[in-house]
């Protein structure tokens, strides 16, 4: 292994490690601290089982080492999950598919099996693909503005480099290895860099990682009872207090949140303003860091209110659900246990059930 090698790669390892441990400090209780804290220490670990002088002859003193650059592609795929869905909680089928994972990798790397490495390298391309579309797909519904721009920039350039890495790997030749280790040393120092200043340098309000719960707590969704909790009396900047004022109206009187396919876009527009402006309205003012938990703040104080009413004992639930802007049940039945901690029907056996009590007494 060159110097220049052993520089880079050194470095990058020094500021992965140093990373994953800050992260495992001040942010593991939370899945994405968690993950990208295991994200940085597997990439640290690549760093070293994929030298010049490791490759193609691995120590079993590294297989700690090995067992992380190999799992670490699933690793990614949660880190990209948990970073942009603010919903996502792991579950015990990821742990299985890193174990499956990390077994095949062993497996491919020991033995003779034909065609094990491509197998390995397309399990790998196909964790970037599953990472870049968490990072895209829900880009749209984020209000948190630092974070939308960081999407693309930071986790699609590291699948990108992981898919050429992988690529390059399986194709290219023995002869052009001690080249393509140094290349990817300096590409590992590079996005080791971007990493550390992507995690450690953005505001507080617009962080990668959220250290507060992503969805408010139910006393401070918006009620019609209780919307000036959440509004509050204009503090803001004029401009500010006359868009929290018409973003009120339309919420609470026209009900716009019951519309089919409600965007931030189109929200926008019926104010008058920018999307930027909403969702930094939004964001930091209300603190929500997703736009359809947002507009579902107030689709389920209708619905609670709808389910606590005798006079609509009668209506169904998906009935209640639908005209309250939802568009399917398993959505809305989610949405509502996480927010209340039962279910619908639960919900609504008890509130009248509690309405009779009071009425007998």
């Amino acid at each position: 292994m060159s110097l220049i090698e052993a520089a880079v790669r050194g470095g990058a390892f020094f500021l992965l490690v140093l990373g994953g441990l800050l992260l495992l400090r001040d942010a593991r209780r939370v899945p994405a601290g968690l993950f990208a804290a295991l994200f940085a220490l597997g990439v640290a670990s690549y760093t070293i089982v994929s030298a010049s002088f490791v490759a193609g002859q691995p120590s079993v003193y590294l297989l700690p080492l090995l067992i992380a650059a190999i799992g670490n592609p699933v690793v990614f795929c949660l880190f990209a999950a948990a970073v942009f869905d603010d919903e996502f909680r792991p579950s015990w089928w990821h742990a299985l598919a890193w174990l499956a994972v990390v077994a095949f990798g062993l497996f491919s790397l020991w033995s003779q099996f034909p065609g094990a490495r491509l197998v390995c390298g397309a399990i790998g391309l196909a964790c970037n693909a599953i990472g870049v579309w968490y990072v895209l797909a829900g880009r749209s519904l984020d209000l948190v503005e630092e974070r939308r721009r960081l999407r693309a920039a930071l986790v699609v350039l590291v699948a990108l480099y992981s898919a050429v890495t992988i690529v390059g790997e399986i194709l290219v030749s023995e002869s052009a290895a001690p080249l393509l280790s140094l290349a990817n040393g300096v590409g590992l120092l590079a996005i080791t860099m971007l990493f550390a200043y992507v995690l450690f340098s953005v505001s507080r309000n617009g962080a990668l990682i959220s250290l507060r719960p992503a969805v408010p707590a139910l006393a401070a969704v918006p009620r019609r009872s209780a919307v000036a909790t959440d509004f509050g009396e204009p503090s803001e900047p004029g401009d500010d207090a006359q868009l929290m004022t018409a973003l009120r109206r339309l919420m609470e009187h026209d009900r716009v949140y019951r519309e089919e396919g409600l965007s931030i876009g189109g929200l926008a527009a019926k104010l008058d303003t920018t999307e930027h402006s909403l969702r930094r309205l939004i964001n930091q003012r209300l603190g929500y860091r997703n736009f359809n938990v947002f507009l579902n703040g107030y689709r389920l104080n209708e619905v609670i209110s709808a389910l606590a009413d005798p006079a609509q004992e009668m209506v169904p639930i998906l009935t209640i659900a639908l005209d309250a802007g939802f568009q399917s049940l398993g959505p809305f039945n989610r949405a509502f246990k996480a927010q209340t901690g039962m279910t619908p029907s639960e919900f609504r056996r008890e509130q009248l059930s509690r309405n009779v009590r009071m009425a007998a007494e």
